[in-house]
């Protein structure tokens, strides 16, 4: 199942410099191992903005809600899911 996901950061001023760091690298280390297994298909910056689009190609939508929970930035992320489907007239 294709899932459009639309992730906007937000960490606050009161999370210490050396942590926000840290935690943006163990963030990095997780979407590249999601990316390798094919989970996270694309990503996409949104420009000017702490945020991205992505694609996520997953089981379910219980699947899907494990992969973004377990990101270490979700304490400070707004998201919105929207499900894919194949379009009619789409030729791949």
């Amino acid at each position: 199942m294709l899932y459009l996901v639309h992730m906007d950061v937000h960490i606050p001023d009161t999370v210490p410099a050396e942590q926000a760091a840290e935690i943006k690298a163990r963030e990095k280390a997780y979407s590249q191992e999601l990316q390798r297994a094919g989970v996270w298909v694309h990503l996409w910056r949104v420009v000017g903005e702490y945020a991205n689009y992505s694609v996520f190609d997953v089981e379910s939508n219980d699947q899907l809600h494990e992969v973004l929970s377990n990101l270490p930035l979700f304490p400070f992320m707004t998201i919105t899911v929207t499900p894919l489907a194949q379009h009619p007239s789409a030729i791949r």
